[in-house]
């Protein structure tokens, strides 16, 4: 599996964007995926990650009711609605995933991961 994340760009706060993590190769229907972020200097945290089922969701703290995941399995892709964005969201977002026999379950760890996308850069300003 290859994962490409694309979408971020230069944004004002409160502004929204989405994300979008494509997925290539075999099985990926299998996969836990996730949202992280590094913001420089820092380390890489989870945003938010969804299970095999797409009921099965959890978000960071700073991002709850702000952020949404979602996943269509048809296209292989897992997208993260970002709104209401803050300076603080300011950071390279990655998409990670890994394959599970479990559909409700995931990670929030990145070292739980094995796939990861490149990043793509997301900029809040004021």
């Amino acid at each position: 599996v290859q994962l490409q994340a694309s979408g971020g760009g230069l944004v004002h706060t409160g502004d929204s964007l989405r994300l979008s993590c494509a997925a290539s190769g075999r099985g990926f229907s299998g996969h836990a995926v996730a949202w992280f972020r590094q913001a420089p200097g820092e380390e890489r945290t989870f945003v938010a990650g969804i299970a095999r089922s797409p009921s099965s969701t959890r978000y960071a703290d700073s991002v709850k009711e702000r952020f949404t995941i979602s996943r269509d399995g048809a296209k292989n892709m897992v997208y993260l609605q970002m709104n209401s964005l803050k300076l603080e969201d300011t950071a390279v977002y990655y998409c990670a995933s890994y394959s599970t026999f479990s559909t409700i379950h995931f990670a929030s760890t990145p070292d739980k991961y094995y796939y990861w996308g490149q990043g793509t850069l997301v900029t809040v300003s004021s």
